[in-house]
């Protein structure tokens, strides 16, 4: 007889709060304000949080567009009844038959263009965009009558660095290329170059008319460096990662655990094995590092030694009630401890979108 999967014991889950996600949008457009629209980011699976059930939320709170990284993305929500614009950001498909909005990043892309499209400045960043000059770009949109530049963007460099000049250059150099065409009477509706860090800090005169926030959504905000000015944007994280024990033992003084022999039990320890390790989106580099540790029964659980491609050994002296099958926290929180995607990225030396967007699609989805 066979078993249905959602009858097996979860080893390794996702909680994702639809109300965050809902809240964080909302208080992306206070910020923003009403002249602003706000254009949520959902590629990668809208960071692993699902991108399907993520654009259906913010559908339900009134965003008019989105964006994607890729056709298929654009297609796969589509597919699944999302209504609003979307617009596709790092290539260029046939994406007509979907009703999707690319963004070209060069001159001769202009002419396979059928319907609106947005075209992308390198300002500075040195990755995708044209570096043409306003005269050449003008000739380019004139060339080609069946398309429509609806859109102008960039995309910053150094957001968070209230150091170095970096991001305003680029905010100079977008508004040069701006100013240029309006002189050559062209002047896309739509124009737009902050993501969460420049809304954040209230760099007010890089979000034109339209902004495109990404990790705000999710709940996070990262750290700004030098004289920022105040943050306005408070966001709260949206998911929440579990794993369940799947042994506890009692190992004695010298006994050594895992790959390599990398720990060694200091005294007799109770240990817990978790089912989640690196093929489910644990950094391996978590593995030896003083600051990796989880919250088991409401107590920080160090994790001991390295990290397997489906097990993680962890330090459970201070919760030694536990037993196979209580569920243990990586992200989230659990009593008075808390532990979000930033802090378990600090131990791993990775940043949080990388410990996000690494979250392995077998962990189960469940949203609250």
């Amino acid at each position: 007889m066979s078993i249905a999967p959602s009858s097996l014991p979860k080893r390794s889950w996702v909680e994702v709060s639809l109300g965050a996600i809902a809240r964080n949008y909302r208080a992306v457009t206070r910020v923003a304000g009403p002249l602003v629209q706000v254009m949520p980011v959902v590629t990668a699976d809208a960071y692993r949080h699902g991108a399907v059930e993520v654009s259906r939320c913010l559908e339900r709170e009134g965003a008019q567009w989105l964006a994607v990284s890729n056709g298929e993305e654009g297609w796969r929500l589509r597919q699944e009844g999302i209504k609003a614009r979307i617009l596709v950001m790092a290539d260029f498909p046939e994406v007509s038959q979907f009703d999707l909005t690319p963004v070209v990043h060069s001159l001769d892309a202009i002419s396979r263009v059928r319907g609106a499209y947005h075209l992308k400045i390198d300002s500075g960043m040195g990755r995708l965009g044209t570096r043409a000059a306003v005269a050449e770009i003008a000739r380019a949109v004139r060339s080609n009558p069946e398309a429509k530049l609806e859109g102008l963007m960039t995309h910053f460099a150094s957001a968070a660095d209230y150091i170095g000049p970096q991001t305003d250059e680029q905010v100079a150099a977008f508004d040069r290329v701006v100013e240029g065409l309006r002189a050559e009477g062209i002047e896309p509706p739509y124009r737009h170059t902050s993501s969460t860090i420049a809304i954040a800090y209230g760099r007010r005169k890089a979000w034109h008319n339209l902004v495109r926030p990404g990790h705000a959504i999710y709940g996070y905000v990262s750290p700004a460096r030098g004289d920022a000015p105040p943050r306005e944007l408070f966001v709260e994280p949206a998911l929440s990662w579990r794993a369940a024990l799947l042994e506890v033992k009692d190992m004695p003084k010298g006994a050594p655990i895992g790959y390599g022999a990398r720990f060694l039990t200091p005294r007799p320890m109770r240990v817990g094995v978790l089912a989640v390790g690196y093929a489910d989106g644990v950094p391996h580099s978590l593995g030896g590092r003083p600051e990796a540790r989880v919250i088991a029964g409401g107590q920080w659980a160090p994790v001991l030694g390295a990290v397997s491609m489906d097990l993680t050994s962890i330090d459970l002296s201070a919760a030694p009630h536990l037993k196979p099958g209580d569920a243990v926290t990586l992200i989230g929180r659990e009593g008075e401890l808390e532990q979000d995607a930033q802090t378990l990225a600090r131990a791993a030396r990775t940043i949080s979108y990388s410990l996000l967007c690494g979250i392995h699609a077998r962990v189960k989805r469940i949203y609250v």
